[in-house]
């Protein structure tokens, strides 16, 4: 772990509190610190007290992020090289092993007191068990069991809001009994109350708030979709304009970098029908986007309050890129029952983005899908699981009033989600265990970025690299190279690799690879050497005894024939659940 030259005497200074917040499926154009129409004013003010960083990466899907941050460790080197379900081998065994330590273990050897809101999908989630089951068996770790003082949230990776599925209180699975809940405002408000309690005690805290929002289904309060209702009647592609332009006022984006043209998958808006409908699905997004800064200005609000903000580090990402799912009302892929039950007072879920069915309310079950997708991850090509530009970037705010030198910077060299949790281990003081409870831990792989808060530049010592369902990367120095999965349903199709100069054309138009093949060797090379050191599997000829089937959209944004709006991406191939 690279240490930063922060000076800290625990003696003479109390340690800095340390709220980590992650959304959930939020692109990177979706703040409006980032470029959006959205109203995010309380992330706003921490990205004008802190420094917004441009090229921070994530792990291309909620749980190999989630296991990313909390561990340090490549996803797979934590054991959660896909999602949780165990695919028969330890960098796929679906939960967090035994050779990692989460950011709340070490946190609580420095001291804190360890707190969690919301969505964990790192392991735990009850299964259909011959024997039953209860957290943190073997094999269902939960938060209580790694590091958490106390936790509020769901073990399972989403559902709906207004009943969400595996919640829980500490260990104990509760169920909602009102039919005023929403699982945001629940994340925040218990958020606020540890933090409270927490403010009471000697000792600094940790909180994790992870959010499932903007993450489908389209659930959102009446008055808040409101807010946006008509706003959307533009359309995606002024929409999309717009937000590049606004991106460029604000210096996130190069100007020389031009937008992707619309996804492949996409109709040009003046041929969209149901017109009026796509601007619901997008207005109930954004109130989804606009409940999550709200319930952050609750917690922050505490925090001012208290008198601890000016020595409280904020830190803000999103767990992957927009999301082009859909959720199909006429065919059982992707099989939302799993998420699916009845409301809180007995009514029957209407399923799938449908025109008949106006998203929000609680008897709907639906998401926004590939065409405001691909307004979500503005500028850039891809989505969710892939690990092009789309996929894998997020908006990245860190605030802390006592420790930032140039208030309302932008930093914009790479650093990926691991890297956040060395930077937190540093500035907290922590010291990374080589063993945990008897076993012997890996080595970290994230590096600090502390001293970019005292306005110091920094460069990570070593390249990023990624994979996921078979789509890979390596970010070396300016250079990206780049894979995206062939399609499992056509055997001719091959997983290429693509090269790009992300300093001069970071939305990846301009392929750069038959020009630089000595270059794109060396590359190819460092991926497979941290490839076999990682135990990431070829995914075109894995070792799985489970594979699970993908949701390819087979080179859908490098021409081919355009899929009507109204369907979406391909139907064929299921989505396994996020």
């Amino acid at each position: 772990m690279t240490q930063s030259s922060i000076d800290k005497n625990p003696t003479e200074q109390k340690k800095p509190n340390i709220v980590l917040i992650m959304a959930d499926d939020l692109g990177w154009s979706d703040l409006g610190s980032f470029g959006s129409e959205i109203r995010t004013p309380n992330l706003d003010k921490l990205a004008g007290q802190g420094v917004r960083f441009t090229q921070m990466y994530n792990s291309a899907r909620c749980c190999p992020s989630r296991a990313a941050l909390l561990t340090g460790l490549n996803p797979q080197q934590a054991g959660i090289g896909h999602m949780i379900n165990n695919l028969g081998v330890p960098a796929y065994q679906g939960y967090l092993n035994d050779n990692c330590v989460t950011i709340a273990e070490v946190l609580k050897t420095a001291g804190y007191r360890t707190l969690m809101a919301g969505k964990w999908h790192v392991g735990g989630e009850q299964g259909n068990l011959p024997d039953g089951w209860h957290p943190d068996m073997l094999g269902y770790p939960s938060p209580k069991g790694r590091g958490f003082d106390r936790f509020y949230g769901i073990l399972s990776g989403g559902g709906s809001y207004y009943n969400p599925n595996m919640l829980m209180d500490d260990t104990t699975r509760i169920s909602v009994e009102t039919t005023d809940y929403h699982f945001t405002d629940a994340i925040a408000s218990k958020a606020t109350q540890f933090v409270d309690d927490a403010m009471h005690r000697d000792e600094p805290f940790f909180l994790y708030m992870a959010f499932t929002a903007p993450h489908w289904p389209l659930h959102a309060l009446p008055e808040d979709i409101e807010k946006y209702r008509g706003k959307y009647l533009k359309g995606w592609d002024e929409t999309r304009l717009n937000r590049h332009e606004s991106q460029r006022g604000l210096g996130v984006v190069d100007p020389a970098w031009k937008l992707s043209p619309r996804d492949g998958g996409v109709l040009a808006w003046d041929e969209a029908p149901d017109k009026e409908w796509r601007d619901v699905q997008m207005a109930v997004y954004a109130a989804q986007v606009e409940q999550v800064d709200r319930g952050i200005g609750k917690l922050m609000a505490k925090i001012e309050e208290s008198g601890e903000a000016d020595n409280t580090v904020v830190v803000f990402l999103a767990d992957n890129g927009g999301c082009a799912e859909l959720l199909a009302e006429d065919t059982p892929l992707p099989d939302p029952s799993r998420y699916n039950y009845p409301t809180v007072d007995g009514r029957v879920v209407r399923t799938g983005n449908s025109p008949s069915i106006e998203p929000g309310p609680a008897d709907t079950f639906a998401s926004v899908d590939i065409s405001w997708a691909n307004v979500n991850n503005t500028p850039f090509r891809l989505f969710k699981h892939f690990t092009h530009e789309g996929g894998i970037s997020t908006p990245f705010i860190i605030s802390w009033p006592d420790g930032v030198a140039d208030k309302g910077a932008r930093f914009n060299n790479p650093a990926h989600i691991i890297d956040i949790n060395a930077t937190l281990l540093d500035i907290a003081g922590a010291n990374y265990p080589t063993t945990f409870k008897g076993k012997d831990i890996k080595p970290a792989e994230g590096e600090s970025f502390a001293n970019v808060l005292k306005g110091q530049d920094w460069k990570r010592d070593q390249p990023i690299a990624w994979e996921h369902e078979g789509n890979r990367a390596v970010r070396i120095g300016d250079w990206k190279l780049v894979s995206e999965i062939g399609d499992p349903s056509d055997p001719n199709s091959k997983a290429d690799w693509e090269l790009y100069n992300i300093s001069a054309d970071r939305t990846e138009l301009n392929d750069l690879i038959n020009g630089e093949k000595e270059r794109a060797a060396a590359m190819i090379k460092f991926y497979n050497e941290w490839a076999e050191r990682c135990e990431v599997e070829d995914w075109e000829n894995p070792g799985f005894t489970l594979r699970p089937k993908l949701n390819t959209i087979t080179r859908h944004n490098h021409g081919g024939p355009v899929i009507p709006a109204r369907l979406g991406p391909r139907r064929d191939i299921p989505t396994p659940p996020a």
